[in-house]
């Protein structure tokens, strides 16, 4: 699910530790967020994709295919 959210952040050029210290968050929780360990809020993910510029549902959203 959250396989795209690892994907744009590479794709910016950030590290882990860059979108912990944006978020205002440690490492760890930023790591256990991007990993499903932890469960993510929709304040959270709205925080998460305004550094993207997306929509939420674009970054974390995935279609199944029938």
């Amino acid at each position: 699910m959250y396989q795209k959210l690892k994907k744009v952040r590479k794709e910016n050029n950030l590290s882990i530790y860059d979108m912990a210290d944006k978020l205002n968050i440690s490492s760890v929780q930023y790591y256990y967020i991007e990993n499903q360990k932890r469960i993510l809020f929709y304040d959270m993910a709205i925080k998460i994709s305004r550094i993207f510029n997306m929509k939420p549902d674009d970054l974390f959203y995935t279609k199944k295919s029938n």
